[in-house]
């Protein structure tokens, strides 16, 4: 090649990226879905060991795009990663791990709406308001196959997300996040009736924060969070 030559290789790794990267990372996005869909239904079984080759064959992919997945199911709290033995899928929790989740949520959502309808810009008010009326047009919840509820769990993670980010306090939505609560507690209660008072209570929680009413919107969160609880709880009645 002479120095007039054009660098067609380089020109050519550069078209190609836009058009790799998507379908990687949709690959990707894909096999996280499959594999978190088996552990929420326990299809893989808690505890059960998640291997990456057997797990590549299943799904008919490589190896890379199943640990890729696996690092954020890690993230999420659904598999844990152990030396020598590789991901296993966590445990179901146990009755006092549902006491001390809610336990936590108890110390930080309450404070989070207050400050949400204190602090929460109109973009933000929208967002809250928004993800409750896209609750109210898929209400199902658990009562089959994780696809069938996939998107009410998601919209109640992001309900319960969008209040913490509009408390412009970085750290305690960071927390709130973090809990991933919503996971563990639709993997535990995969059979519960699709009819609970959960939208109910968001509604109240959500009607103090459009009125700017911090302590009421404390105490709507607080009631909502303790009847959950109240519920999840009976779950282990006769044990």
């Amino acid at each position: 090649m002479s120095a007039h030559d054009p660098p067609v290789p380089a020109q050519a790794d550069r078209a190609s990226e836009p058009t790799t990267a998507p379908v990687r990372q949709a690959l990707s996005d894909s096999v996280y879905e499959d594999i978190k869909a088996r552990i929420m239904d326990h299809e893989i079984a808690p505890g059960a060991r998640v291997g990456i080759e057997a797990m590549a064959s299943a799904l008919d992919v490589s190896p890379t795009p199943v640990r890729e997945a696996l690092a954020r199911l890690e993230s999420d709290g659904l598999v844990v990663k152990r030396s020598l033995s590789g991901y296993r899928a966590t445990e179901l929790l146990t009755r006092q791990g549902v006491e001390e989740l809610f336990e936590m949520r108890l110390l930080l959502e309450p404070r989070a709406a207050a400050l949400a309808a204190r602090n929460a810009d109109e973009g933000q008010l929208d967002a809250i308001e928004a993800t409750l009326e896209a609750m109210l047009v898929h209400p199902t919840g658990p009562g089959g196959p994780y696809a069938s509820y996939r998107d009410f769990a998601a919209l109640d993670q992001r309900f319960h997300d969008a209040v913490a980010e509009a408390t412009h306090r970085p750290l305690l939505a960071d927390a709130v996040e973090r809990l991933h609560s919503h996971l563990h507690i639709f993997r535990l209660s995969s059979n519960q009736d699709a009819g609970d008072p959960t939208l109910a209570e968001h509604e109240r929680v959500v009607r103090a924060i459009l009125r700017r009413r911090p302590e009421r919107a404390a105490e709507a969160m607080a009631d909502h969070l303790t009847r959950s609880l109240e519920r999840q709880l009976t779950r282990f009645e006769g044990e």
